[in-house]
Parts: C-alpha cells; sequence; structure tokens
C-alpha cells in the first residue's frame, strides 16, 4: 500500500468516524479497523490522536482557507474601496465552501458535522490550532462582517455571529437528509448550491434584524 493511500484511509476512516460518533467516543482501533490498517500506521503518520484530529480538520480547511482568500480579494477589489455588503461577504464564504471539490458527495456535511463538534464537546486543543492556523481568513471575515453592519453593538454582533454559525452548521451539515425531506414531502429536487442560495439571504436578514432587545420582554406581555 502506498503512503499516500494509507495516510488517505486513515483521514477518511477517522473523518467519518468522528462525524458520526464524536472525538472522544472514537478511538483509534475503530479507526485502524474501518481503514484496515494498524495501529503503527497511525502513530507513524500522525503521532497521536489529537495530531490526526487537527490534520482531518487540516485537509478541508486548507484549500479551504485559499479559496476564501483569493474570494475575498475579489469581492473587495470589485467593491473598489467601499465595504461589501453583508450579502455579497456572506455569499463569498458560502460559495468557497460549496465549490470546494469535495473526495464525496457528503464531503461538507460531513466537515459541517466535524465543525459543529469542535464547539460542542470538549476540545481545547482543536480550537487552539484552528485558531493558529487559520486566525487570518477567519479575522477577515469577522472585518467584514463588522463593516456591514455597524449599526449592531458588539455584543449583539457576537450573538448574531453563534445564531449564524448554528444554523449555517444545522442546514449545511443535514443537508443529504433536508434534500431527501424535499423530495419526499413536495416531489421537488435541490442542490447544495440550491441550499446556500436561500440560506444566504435569511442568515443576512438575520444578522440586520430589528435589536430585540427594544421589544418588550415577553415577561412583561399580558396574560390571557
Amino acid at each position: 500500500m502506498a503512503q499516500s493511500d494509507t495516510v488517505d484511509r486513515i483521514l477518511d476512516a477517522a473523518e467519518e468516524l468522528f462525524a458520526d460518533r464524536g472525538f472522544s467516543e472514537t478511538s483509534l482501533r475503530m479507526i485502524t479497523s474501518k481503514a484496515k490498517v494498524n495501529l503503527a500506521a497511525v502513530n507513524y503518520h500522525f503521532g497521536s490522536k489529537n495530531a490526526l484530529i487537527h490534520a482531518v480538520f487540516a485537509r478541508f480547511l486548507t484549500p479551504f482557507s485559499a479559496t476564501l482568500e483569493t474570494a475575498f480579494d475579489e469581492l473587495e477589489e470589485r467593491c473598489d474601496g467601499e465595504p461589501p455588503t453583508l450579502n455579497q461577504t456572506l455569499w463569498a464564504l458560502t460559495e468557497s465552501a460549496v465549490r470546494m471539490p469535495q473526495r464525496t458527495d457528503k464531503g461538507i456535511s460531513i466537515f459541517m458535522r466535524l465543525l459543529g463538534l469542535a464547539y460542542t464537546q470538549s476540545q481545547g486543543h482543536l480550537r487552539k490550532f484552528l485558531e493558529q492556523e487559520y486566525s487570518e481568513p477567519f479575522s477577515r471575515f469577522m472585518r467584514l462582517l463588522k463593516e456591514a453592519t455597524p449599526q449592531l453593538s458588539a455584543v449583539d454582533r457576537y450573538w448574531r455571529i453563534q445564531f449564524m454559525l448554528g444554523a449555517t452548521a444545522f442546514t449545511m451539515s443535514s443537508s443529504d437528509a433536508l434534500r431527501d425531506i424535499l423530495q419526499n414531502k413536495l416531489g421537488v429536487e435541490t442542490t447544495v448550491q440550491e441550499i446556500a442560495a436561500r440560506l444566504v439571504p435569511f442568515l443576512a436578514a438575520g444578522m440586520q434584524a430589528e435589536d430585540t432587545m427594544l421589544v418588550p420582554a415577553f415577561s412583561q406581555a399580558p396574560v390571557a
């Protein structure tokens, strides 16, 4: 078995198992069994389980980051010194993701499940790795979001970004199931690109919605 083939087998198995079972619940022996390699191969190529987790993310994020930086360069050039709109910024991010070459049809949905797990499971080493390796495109995206939403306070912007990320992670990680439901319920076929095209204006509207802190609290509403 060629060395590159061995690495791909390990990464493919780890990616799928991590997405299905979570990081803590997936053992190296599960990965080696699925990849049909021995434990020594994992130790040789990656050194540790944490390093393997990092490599799984890097395999998607490294080319994605390069694509995203190019998309942001082109967007800012088209805007000729003016801040890009929120829709333009979000579409540059989403389009970069859905147009990435995928090894399988479920590539982006699996990665979005992994990204969600990175925040919901205790993986401090992974968040540190992501911040160190991909801080530049992430910081640039945050800057563009801030420029496109000057009316928001820092706290409002923080929460709306979290809600936006949550909606995106759910939608894209469940895209296969959502497409099947649409087909079964309404007889309509759709693509990941079409889902993204519907998602972007929804996210932009949420980011720019009226400040809910100015609306009377639910507890103050009259009781029938």
